[in-house]
């Protein structure tokens, strides 16, 4: 049972109402705006099967980096659009995003109201964006999408659109958000799925399809192209996500600077060259492939989890946004994280306690932040409920990569459990 902080009567952001329809001026000057921020940055956008499309339609797209937003919004043009935002992105500006038709919603949460905002906007006649891995990718890769998606797709019953970006990772990455890399960028924009097809096919076969659509890995397609980045600073940042040292398996001590990723316990270190590989000064070299070492990350947690060995507990600076205008402090409490009960935060506010629990059936993935500018420069969790939000600050360095791995493996673990109890109770009626 979740008791939650007091916070004297202030009412909290009301995420469950309809969004405007986005003013038709609106449309227009967002176009103009995507336009001019990107001037000045190589890009390409490709329509395929789009001809002839109108709204309402749905976008599902991948997720990088924020000029994902611009490109997306140079692909629809005229056709009036709203786009499903995290609530922080509400912070301070909750009218400018409700003015343009926003749908606010809490990531990881079970938020009945956001498919019905999403059933208005179609039925309006308008397009719903929205990006169903709802976070940026940490690895350039395709991150876990859950199969509720193509129930939902079944449900609205509009043609479906996949736009995959190329290159925002490169240009952009989430573990260094603070500067810009020179990466060409190339949009692909195809229409998946007419409205007949959604209606003969099941939610699997729709699932399947929009999963293969949105596969995409950014360091393929700078191979691919033979795209070189020159800054000397590419590899700062790039710790965060390889935090686990393969040469002598120790986490969290991987450290970057300037072109280099070294690991501060046994001292190995490696080049981030500029054609996106990585090559061991001396000695072996492990992964040349950032998404592999990423990957032998995620199954080093999974094993960890299978042999029943994982376990996180911390004291972590706790600041919560239940409404948009200031992030409360609520001080320090404990993040506690394991396969059997999920996350639990416990902590005291204003001379009482709470405690915030997200089972594992509650939360299929975790929002992670790097360098969280909008409180304090440095990695944080946001562990969400559905009306109110709690970022929560690490006194751990380098673990929250870690976190979100596990969230996604105990989840798919309690998911698959599930499934096979009700075959089973449906094969006993």
């Amino acid at each position: 049972m979740n008791i939650e902080p007091n916070y004297k009567n202030k009412k909290k952001y009301n995420t469950a109402h309809y969004p405007i329809r986005q003013p038709i001026y609106l449309t227009g000057l967002i176009w103009v705006l995507s336009k001019v921020l990107t001037i000045g940055k190589k890009k390409r956008i490709e329509k395929i099967n789009m001809e002839g499309l109108k709204p309402p339609y749905m976008i599902l797209s991948n997720h990088m980096c924020f000029i994902d937003f611009e490109l997306a919004a140079m692909v629809t043009g005229s056709h009036r659009v709203n786009n499903v935002v995290n609530i922080d992105g509400y912070y301070l500006r909750p009218w400018l995003m409700e003015w343009i038709g926003a749908i606010c919603t809490r990531k990881f949460t079970t938020d009945i109201h956001l498919i019905k905002s999403i059933r208005k906007v179609l039925k309006r006649g308008n397009v719903l964006c929205m990006y169903p891995e709802a976070r940026y990718s940490q690895a350039g890769i395709t991150s876990y999408m859950p199969d509720s998606v193509g129930m939902l797709v079944k449900r609205c019953g509009a043609p479906v659109v996949a736009i995959v970006h190329h290159g925002n990772h490169l240009h952009m990455p989430v573990w260094d958000v603070r500067r810009t890399r020179k990466v060409p960028l190339y949009t692909r924009a195809e229409q998946i799925l007419s409205a007949e097809q959604v209606a003969e096919m099941s939610p699997d076969e729709i699932n399947a399809k929009i999963k293969e659509a949105l596969t995409y890995d950014d360091y393929k397609y700078q191979r691919d192209e033979g795209i070189l980045i020159k800054e000397d600073f590419r590899a700062e940042g790039l710790h965060k996500i390889l935090y686990q040292c393969p040469h002598c398996k120790t986490e969290s001590r991987m450290a970057s600077k300037g072109t280099e990723l070294f690991c501060e316990e046994c001292g190995k270190r490696w080049i981030f060259k500029e054609n996106g590989d990585l090559e061991a000064q001396s000695g072996e070299t492990e992964f040349r492939y950032v998404p592999d070492w990423y990957n032998w990350e995620r199954e080093q947690v999974r094993g960890e989890i299978e042999r029943g060995e994982y376990s996180f507990s911390d004291t972590v600076d706790v600041h919560s946004l239940p409404r948009c205008w200031k992030y409360e402090p609520l001080g320090d409490a404990t993040l506690t994280h394991d396969a059997e009960n999920g996350f639990i935060l416990e902590g005291e506010y204003r001379g009482e306690k709470y405690r915030i629990q997200r089972l594992p059936l509650q939360s299929n993935s975790l929002h992670v932040e790097y360098d969280f500018p909008r409180i304090k420069p440095y990695d944080c969790v946001d562990i969400s409920t559905e009306s109110d939000s709690f970022y929560c600050y690490p006194t751990k360095q380098n673990v929250i990569t870690k976190l979100a791995f596990a969230t996604e493996i105990i989840y798919e673990m309690h998911e698959k459990k599930s499934k096979l109890e009700r075959a089973e109770r449906a094969k006993i009626k």
